[in-house]
């Protein structure tokens, strides 16, 4: 079996994070996978934010938690979190930002970095607080959140796939 496949195979969302950052080179490795995603027409109609500030980090935790209406971290305590946004403007936005999420995805099983992709990036960046976080980071633009990937280390191991359901596939 390939590579590819096996890391497709193995890939699981954890929930569960040690505080310890990754490596930059494998975050930078991470983040380019995302950005050699298929989108339509090849158009690129996503944006990646790559955050590594705690206090930032932290912030989007409670932004997301109020969205969730709870108190605790929707983050499992990862130290890190790539968002990606896609220009609503292109009418394949949410397929595009959806494969570079799953480029990502993979890419960090495959470098041995914990990963889960987490909701609610889109109530996160209608608010005003969003709007401002982008404006600050000077992103102009009509762009929506379609998901944060957060990132680290496991907290304790994986365990195995579950069964693929009977009826996943009809071939006709």
């Amino acid at each position: 079996m390939s590579e590819t496949l096996k890391t497709l195979k193995s890939r699981r969302s954890c929930r569960a994070y040690k505080p310890d950052l990754i490596e930059e080179e494998k975050l930078n490795a991470i983040i380019e996978a995302g950005t050699y995603a298929a989108t339509g027409m090849g158009r690129q109609s996503p944006i990646i934010i790559a955050v590594t500030d705690r206090k930032m980090r932290d912030k989007l935790s409670k932004m997301n938690a109020k969205i969730m209406g709870m108190d605790n971290d929707p983050f499992y305590g990862a130290p890190e979190l790539l968002i990606v946004l896609a220009d609503k403007d292109i009418p394949t936005y949410i397929y595009d930002g959806s494969l570079v999420m799953g480029n990502m995805m993979n890419a960090a099983e495959d470098l041995g970095v914990a990963n889960c992709w987490i909701h609610r990036a889109k109530e996160e960046f209608e608010s005003d607080d969003g709007k401002k976080i982008l404006n600050e980071l000077g992103i102009e633009g009509n762009y929506e959140g379609i998901g944060h990937l957060i990132l680290g280390y496991a907290a304790k191991p994986f365990g195995i796939a579950a069964p693929r359901k009977s009826n996943y596939v009809y071939r006709v």
